[in-house]
């Protein structure tokens, strides 16, 4: 059951965020379209047959169909069919080469917007979020190697401030590729500020090792999680035990794991369709219970699941910190992240294509829904984050030079400008094929990584 939903409330996110992505798109289109008397035939949100459409004044059609992958905007194009004479001068086709590359480009321009936009509200609401405080140290890790101790705050990465574990993470990505980059803590009680170097000479991401973050050997601070049960699934193993919240689980088959949910979880993942006895303590009394372990495979391996909550302790009220910013400065803020981001994303495309970052990295719609479903149930103002991180990516895959994409269409049209004439049509056609492959060829990757994450 708790699967179920969590699949329909990740696919509703997803719908709900591509849907609001691509309007965002095409509206670019549209706009400068109409701005520049083309006439526009339809403007549709999803691919297949429409569940709702409606046509205005001017002829236009817009609809929403019933597969949400996607939309486009039909222009009056005389390349695709017959124009009557008295509406050839409104076709796409017989506009200037200008006015062409405005059209094209206003999609893509209108998603980074977009993201200015969202991160605008995100930065004004005001973000939620906790000093990166190191926890631990990942053991034989780069961050081992450079020596910076446990309970430090990051304060710093190669000169860009880090007020929490998402810039820790953009600055790591953003200096990959550099042999050594500095890293300068706050001072605590028992450790002196100062400035380590990290060694990236050969770290390159894993798409398996999680975050740039914990590639690197960072294990951010986390809150005590105690074993004593805050919620019990409702048909699981521990239900049908009869564990119940409030109780703290103290053993299995008597191996002591008080107020150790690490210890605890990891033993219980050993017993999959086994009975083992689970040892609580309920109200200062220990019960002992019969328990069989749900099978479910998690990264090929089949583990054991009794299905309870830990009770997790809050964070120290001294590490918590709330990104918030007055209307300026939000402003400021929301175009220098949407910039970060941005040149952020194509470094990464370059190091993709040098090796430096594996294709295991790439993502697909598996992953983009889960992220969406992640964020709306954390909230609204990490809801904007999303949907600005995502839109940005959304341009700039719009703006490769893959003719299937708006990017591609404008090399045609920049060599347009360049020649005097259009490209020919058997060239471009032969491109819109290559990118096809291509397009599909990266697809294929990211949703086979998605798959193999799962």
């Amino acid at each position: 059951m708790y699967n179920v939903f969590d699949f329909i409330w990740n696919l509703a996110s997803f719908v709900v965020a591509l849907g609001i992505l691509v309007t965002v798109h095409e509206y670019g289109h549209y706009w400068v379209a109409k701005k520049n008397n083309v006439k526009v035939e339809r403007f549709s949100i999803g691919f297949g047959t429409p569940i709702w459409r409606k046509t205005d004044r001017h002829g236009t059609e817009f609809v929403i169909a019933l597969i949400p992958l996607g939309g486009y905007v039909k222009m009056l194009d005389e390349r695709v069919d017959d124009v009557a004479e008295s509406l050839k001068p409104l076709a796409f086709n017989n506009k200037t080469v200008y006015q062409r590359i405005a059209i094209i480009a206003a999609g893509p321009l209108a998603n980074f917007l977009f993201a200015i936009f969202a991160f605008y509200l995100m930065f004004l609401i005001g973000v939620p979020s906790v000093k990166p405080i190191v926890g631990e140290v990942a053991p034989s890790s780069i961050v081992e190697e450079s020596g910076i101790p446990v309970g430090v705050e990051i304060k710093s990465i190669a000169g860009e401030r880090t007020l929490d574990w998402a810039d820790v993470n953009l600055a790591l990505i953003g200096n990959m590729g550099e042999s050594e980059v500095p890293v300068a803590t706050k001072a605590t009680e028992s450790v002196s500020e100062r400035v380590y170097n990290l060694n990236l000479t050969d770290w390159k991401i894993d798409a398996d090792e999680g975050s740039a973050v914990h590639s690197i050997g960072f294990v951010p601070y986390r809150p005590k999680v105690i074993t004593t049960v805050t919620n019990v699934i409702e048909g699981s193993a521990a239900e049908i035990a009869g564990v119940k919240v409030g109780d703290r689980l103290v053993a299995i088959n008597g191996q002591q794991f008080t107020d150790d949910w690490d210890g605890f979880s990891k033993e219980i993942r050993t017993f999959p369709n086994q009975k083992v006895i689970i040892t609580v303590l309920r109200n200062d009394t220990l019960v002992h219970l019969s328990a069989t372990p749900k099978a479910t495979v998690v990264n090929g391996v089949e583990v054991g699941q009794l299905g309870v909550y830990p009770t997790i302790e809050p964070y120290p009220e001294e590490y918590r910190i709330e990104i918030t910013y007055g209307i300026g400065g939000a402003l400021v803020q929301a175009l220098a992240r949407t910039w970060e981001l941005t040149t952020l994303s194509f470094e990464m495309i370059v190091k993709l294509i040098t090796g430096d970052v594996s294709v295991k990295n790439l993502s697909g719609p598996i992953a983009i829904a889960q992220g969406a479903g992640n964020s709306a149930e954390v909230g609204l103002v990490y809801f904007f984050g999303f949907l600005a991180l995502i839109s940005i990516n959304l341009g700039i895959i719009n703006i490769l030079p893959l003719p299937v994409l708006d990017g591609g269409h404008l090399v045609y049209y920049l060599i347009e400008l360049l020649t005097g004439k259009p490209v020919p049509e058997k060239v471009q056609e032969i491109g819109f094929r290559f990118g096809a492959i291509a397009l599909l060829g990266l697809m294929s990757i990211a949703i086979f990584n998605d798959l193999t994450r799962l």
